[in-house]
């Protein structure tokens, strides 16, 4: 008895291996998530207990009991830099109060290797 392939249409043989493939994903992803809540490793929450949980606002009100101070800026470092910096730290979850804002020396970093070789090959 021969035994033919069901199928030799190559979208739906495409089809199969794709819905293979994310369910397959899917699953792993539910998988990784069930690992992470009963993780056994990691250390309980411990929340601070505050006697005035203040909400966190982007924009405090004018009646604002004590101003709060300017963070530290070096010169040259405009506020919209400062606004953006603030902005991206506060977007990652840092619910905490931005002090001082500093340019660091690049020299010998990386990026600052992958600059210069990228120039370098642009240049020829």
């Amino acid at each position: 008895m021969e035994h033919s392939p069901v199928t030799t249409n190559p979208l739906i043989i495409m089809m199969i291996n794709m819905t293979v493939v994310f369910i397959v994903l899917v699953v792993l992803m539910y998988l990784i998530k069930l690992i992470h809540f009963i993780d056994p490793t990691k250390e309980p929450e411990v929340k601070e207990a505050s006697e005035e949980e203040e909400p966190l606002v982007a924009v405090k009100s004018a009646t604002a009991s004590a101003p709060e101070p300017a963070p530290v800026v070096e010169e040259g470092i405009k506020p919209e830099v400062i606004a953006a910096i603030t902005a991206a730290i506060a977007a990652y979850g840092f619910a905490g109060q931005v002090k001082a804002v500093h340019i660091i020396n690049h020299e010998g970093t990386p990026w600052r290797a992958a600059a210069k070789f990228n120039n370098n090959l642009q240049r020829k």
